[in-house]
């Protein structure tokens, strides 16, 4: 069993953890640096290669049949900090400012009641699935913040960029909202019980 944990899935998911601080890192370093849109890109790629090793864990554990329990538990946790923390980066360097930080809050307290109502559910051995919404929801989720990560930065390039991200954040909050609801839904009946 111990070489399950340190199979390629699971070590992709490993790495998804590890580039939480990365991407953090880089924040801190675009103050100190005389080229900030370096620091933004960077955390762009970091971000954008966690995301790949999102689809790829899971594609590769039940291609291979190397689904573990560890597995299965760190993967939605690793999606969250990857998330969380890219979403309070953004807010407190002001990418995600005014009325958008709603959306940031919206995303953030479904992702925590919904971790809260799947740990409630194992406990009464009852499974919910990912439903493909779900998955769309996180598809555009990591869009949104790829393009808010590189914000200011790719503006130069494509001056939409911090516009689009912030109409994908809204979006994702929107879609978020819905699967969040169906989620609570299918386990009222059993915390009703």
């Amino acid at each position: 069993m111990a070489s399950r944990a340190y199979s390629l899935p699971n070590l992709l998911t490993y790495a998804r953890i590890v580039c939480v601080p990365l991407v953090v890192l880089c924040f801190f370093l675009e103050g100190t640096l005389r080229s900030p849109d370096y620091a933004r890109w960077s955390a762009l790629i970091i971000f954008l290669a966690a995301s790949v090793t999102d689809f790829l864990d899971g594609y590769l554990a039940r291609a291979w049949q190397q689904t573990s329990t560890i597995g299965r538990m760190l993967d939605p946790i690793a999606d969250k900090l990857l998330v969380a923390a890219a979403l309070l980066l953004l807010a407190a360097d002001g990418t995600i400012a005014g009325w958008s930080l709603w959306a940031a809050i919206v995303i953030l307290c479904r992702e925590i009641l919904v971790s809260g109502l799947r740990e409630y559910l194992a406990e009464l051995k009852v499974s919910v699935p990912v439903t493909q919404l779900a998955k769309w929801k996180t598809t555009i989720q990591m869009v949104s913040i790829g393009f808010l990560l590189a914000g200011p930065a790719a503006d130069g390039i494509y001056p939409l960029a911090t516009e689009t991200g912030i109409l994908l954040l809204w979006i994702s909050a929107i879609v978020t909202l819905y699967t969040g609801y169906d989620y609570f839904r299918a386990g009222l009946k059993h915390i009703a019980d």
